[in-house]
């Protein structure tokens, strides 16, 4: 039984499992990447990544980059994509070799089109640390539910299964129902690309388009989404389960998603450096879009939804535009994945 927990991250994710985590009987750490968060979230125990939710007194919060991993026995790494190799270049040389990770990021790499585990994997060789085995934990998961406990549902993927079942097992509560799952691939791919799908819905309620243009926003997006796993070598059917659908369409219609959220500002108007200051959080959706269209261009994956929302954030192109072209495009026979 696992009895000590770390925590990489301080953002909403990280925050809410270590409820999770307490509720198992586990000693948990929390590291944070600034010593200036580290220091609010020890004194007053909240932070405004995630307003009215208090930390647990008893979570050993962090800065040290020398105590991250220190005798961990299950990790949580909870970094923005983006700054996972930074974060385990600096933290992974403490790594205890075969620690199960449970890694809740959810994008690529811009620089290497790598998937969040690939990205571990490579920063742990680089700072000479024990290679850990990682498991992605995703699913329809809203931070400010989680936080009230309202009912949940992830999916642990591993390539080993008995570190799925680790995680399964770690994360198991009265308010969270975890299922095993092996297709690491699908279920990182699918917790990525839904977050560019969901910009694009957002975008449609910025403009006012309508439920029937945004539900068949979902479906093709859905499509595209398996279209390009498949092409990586995920199953399609991965895609429509808890990692796939499920997470897609919590993303796009809870007001509570950032990726939704930015895309409806955009749709009425706003800029994309606006929305960015105006924001504690990292919304993953704009570089996964970058990341994203790289790698279906790479691999010749036709995602026309992905390359509209790149034409606006990257492009010039306004949302209406963006919708209109889409509306536009020749028809033929339904396809998925």
């Amino acid at each position: 039984m696992v009895q000590q927990a770390t925590i990489l991250g301080d953002g909403q994710m990280g925050l809410v499992l270590s409820d999770v985590l307490l509720a198992k009987g586990m000693h948990v750490r929390m590291w944070c990447p600034f010593s200036k968060s580290a220091e609010v979230l020890s004194k007053k125990g909240f932070s405004e990544r995630l307003p009215g939710h208090k930390l647990n007194p008893s979570v050993e919060v962090t800065a040290d980059d020398s105590l991250a991993l220190q005798g961990a026995e299950l990790v949580v790494n909870a970094i923005p994509t983006q700054f996972v190799r930074s974060v385990w270049e600096r933290v992974g040389g403490n790594c205890p070799a075969g620690v199960p990770v449970a890694c809740v990021s959810k994008g690529i790499e811009m620089q290497t089109l790598l998937r969040p585990s690939e990205i571990i994997e490579q920063a742990i060789e680089h700072s000479g640390g024990g290679q850990p085995s990682v498991c992605a934990l995703s699913g329809p998961t809203i931070a400010s539910e989680l936080a009230e406990h309202k009912p949940a549902t992830m999916v642990a993927a591993a390539d080993d299964d008995e570190v799925a079942a680790c995680i399964q097992d770690a994360f198991l509560v009265k308010w969270l129902r975890v299922y095993k799952q092996d297709d690491l691939i699908g279920v990182e791919l699918a917790g990525a690309t839904k977050n560019v799908i969901a910009l694009a819905a957002g975008m449609i309620d910025g403009l006012l388009l309508g439920d029937n243009a945004k539900s068949a926003l979902l479906a093709r997006g859905l499509a595209e989404i398996a279209r390009l796993g498949v092409a990586m070598g995920a199953r399609v059917d991965t895609f429509f389960g808890i990692a796939g659908v499920g997470d897609l369409a919590t993303t796009c219609f809870s007001p509570h998603g950032r990726n939704r959220t930015c895309g409806e500002r955009l749709g009425r108007g706003e800029s994309l450096e606006a929305i960015h200051e105006s924001t504690h959080s990292v919304i993953e959706g704009v570089s996964t879009t970058q990341s994203v269209t790289q790698l279906a261009s790479k691999i010749s994956v036709e995602m026309p939804i992905t390359e509209a929302v790149h034409q606006v954030l990257f492009g010039g192109v306004k949302p209406l535009e963006a919708a209109r072209a889409l509306m536009l495009r020749d028809v033929d026979a339904e396809e998925i994945g």
